[in-house]
């Protein structure tokens, strides 16, 4: 082991309540940065039962990092090293394993109810100091935060799967969140590899409520008969996901002009769907005070003393950058075509 390695070991300790798919995807994000992880089981199982989940979480876990290796993403003789940074713990085994932990991950059944019963035992075993979240995805932070004995300890982290894979975490954060456990989230997260976005006790948080919206529009195309699944999936790859994934979907507001998106809105609000489409009021307000985007000066971001060139080039090249990816860049003809 190396000094870098021993270093990390010595990290937080990490437990994943709950051995699901969310909780063994936690668990092999911070092996494979190398913390050990105890994934927790509540659920009281008889031996055969616990045996069979055991076996199960470890294949599953076996499993997807040989995806990894065979990708080449890692060699494939460190699977049995970072396996082995994962206890399973079973339900007696949990207060032992919860007291050790410095960051709690509850990732139950989507329930108050399981929720409820997930925070009881880890407000029971935890130390004071722990950090406490849940990865509900559908669960405001308000409401959890009520089943937890220090709330100022409390925030929700959704992660996005596979968990293991996907960098953005989204951190939801009650009034009550402590903002040095807010920052020290964040840090631990950035520390594995990921890259922290923080949002309101909102629903949806960011991504699953700009997702849903696109993949309903995208059912209801089909339904309409207004383009195939085969042609969106192109459309969507190569269009709307190339863009941005080049840039933000706020950032793009502002390259191309607030003022298009409040045209194109009543537009398709007239031609398609009022409500669907309507522009918010934020819109109207940007519009009335000129602030356009990057053509004015400012919109949703600041540009003053920005290097606007600059900033179209380093734009235009990350597209440029995604575009080979896709293996879709083509050079110039060699030759002029009769």
């Amino acid at each position: 082991m190396t000094a870098s390695d021993a270093a990390v070991m010595a990290g937080p300790r990490v437990a994943a309540v709950g051995a699901g798919r969310m909780g063994r995807g936690i668990a092999i994000a911070f092996a494979y940065a190398g913390h050990r992880v105890s994934l927790v089981d509540l659920r009281e199982r008889s031996d055969e039962a616990w045996q069979k989940l055991h076996a199960e979480v470890r294949a599953e876990i076996e499993t997807s990092l040989g995806g990894l290796a065979s990708l080449g993403v890692m060699a494939s003789e460190r699977v049995p090293e970072i396996v082995a940074r994962i206890d399973v713990v079973r339900a007696d085994e949990a207060p032992r394993a919860l007291a050790a932990a410095e960051l709690v991950f509850e990732g139950v059944p989507e329930t108050l109810q399981a929720k409820r019963e997930a925070f009881q035992h880890i407000n029971m075993h935890c130390s004071a100091d722990a950090i406490l979240t849940s990865t509900t995805s559908s669960i405001l932070v308000t409401q959890i935060a009520e089943f937890v004995k220090r709330p100022e300890r409390f925030l929700n982290i959704h992660w996005l799967n596979p968990a293991y894979v996907i960098p953005v975490v989204e951190l939801s954060c009650h009034a009550g969140t402590d903002p040095a456990v807010l920052a020290r989230a964040k840090a631990l997260m950035e520390e594995i590899g990921k890259l922290p976005v923080v949002c309101g006790p909102t629903p949806g948080y960011i991504v699953p409520r700009l997702q849903a919206l696109i993949m309903n529009e995208a059912a209801r195309m089909i339904e309409e008969g207004a383009a195939r699944a085969e042609e969106i999936d192109k459309a969507t790859r190569y269009g709307l996901g190339l863009r941005f994934a080049a840039l933000g979907v706020v950032e793009f507001i502002d390259f191309g002009g607030s003022d298009i998106l409040h045209h194109a809105s009543r537009e398709m609000s007239a031609s398609i769907d009022a409500n669907r489409y309507k522009a918010p009021a934020i819109l109207d307000t940007m519009m009335s005070e000129g602030r356009l985007g990057l053509k004015s000066g400012s919109g949703f971001y600041d540009y003053t003393g920005r290097d606007v060139g600059a900033y179209r080039s380093d734009v235009l090249l990350r597209t440029l950058g995604m575009l080979k990816h896709a293996g879709l860049w083509r050079p110039p003809a060699t030759a002029t075509q009769e």
